[in-house]
């Protein structure tokens, strides 16, 4: 993390290739890591992660893996083989955070535990048998990654300065849910500024709609940036 900008994700929630590529074309050299969730993986995503990781750019899989040991453990041999930067996987329990361990061993891909969805708030986790607030989830499943031996995980930035607390300056923190002042919230429960995240300790932020919607992505992406800049040195 070298740049401001390689501290910023820029999420391709787009449903096609042809989109995704028109947008990275716009963004250019602005963004410091693309991200490729499930919508875009299952029309053909995989095929422009393997391309973009050739070109030498950072690419994050986020394919929340959740399955049986054998499952998880050969999709992170198969991530691992794309030249993939990251992946995530639900950091629910040890089998699954094990099994992706395995499976990306040899390579340099660096697996985040999905702590709590950003969508989700207590309520939510009630819902699920859960009976405890997002933050209390999100350490205890933070905690469970680091002993597994992950290299960071994902959480609301609400979470990250507890998290950071909790687990330690090498552990990296990847903050969704990043909106700037004035943004829309959309589907996302827990949001916080790019300057807020940052100053909680978030290593890497998520940004999705406020970039990939906007009238002009790769300005709306270097405001962002220049904001992280800001927080950074200040």
């Amino acid at each position: 993390m070298s740049l401001p900008r390689d501290r910023l994700i820029v999420a391709l929630d787009v449903p096609s290739v042809e989109e995704a590529s028109a947008l990275i074309e716009r963004l250019g050299n602005s963004v410091g890591v693309y991200k490729i969730g499930l919508e875009l993986l299952f029309a053909g995503g995989f095929a422009l992660a393997r391309e973009l990781a050739e070109q030498g750019r950072a690419v994050f899989i986020d394919a929340k893996l959740l399955d049986i040991e054998a499952t998880v453990e050969r999709a992170t041999q198969a991530v691992a083989r794309s030249g993939a930067a990251f992946l995530t996987v639900h950091a629910q329990d040890a089998k699954t955070l094990d099994a992706a361990v395995r499976g990306r061993a040899g390579s340099k891909l660096k697996l985040l535990g999905v702590t709590v969805l950003t969508n989700l708030a207590r309520d939510d986790l009630k819902e699920q048998g859960v009976d405890r607030s997002p933050e209390e989830l999100a350490i205890y499943r933070a905690m469970l990654a680091q002993e597994a031996g992950f290299d960071g995980v994902v959480a609301s930035g609400e979470e990250a300065a507890g998290l950071r607390r909790a687990l330690g300056p090498r552990v990296l923190i990847v903050t969704p849910g990043i909106r700037p002042k004035g943004a829309e919230k959309h589907d996302q429960a827990r949001t916080i500024t790019p300057a807020d995240a940052i100053a909680a300790g978030a290593d890497y932020l998520v940004v999705g709609r406020p970039i990939t919607r906007a009238a002009d992505p790769r300005a709306a992406a270097e405001a962002i940036v220049a904001e992280i800049a800001s927080a950074l040195s200040g």
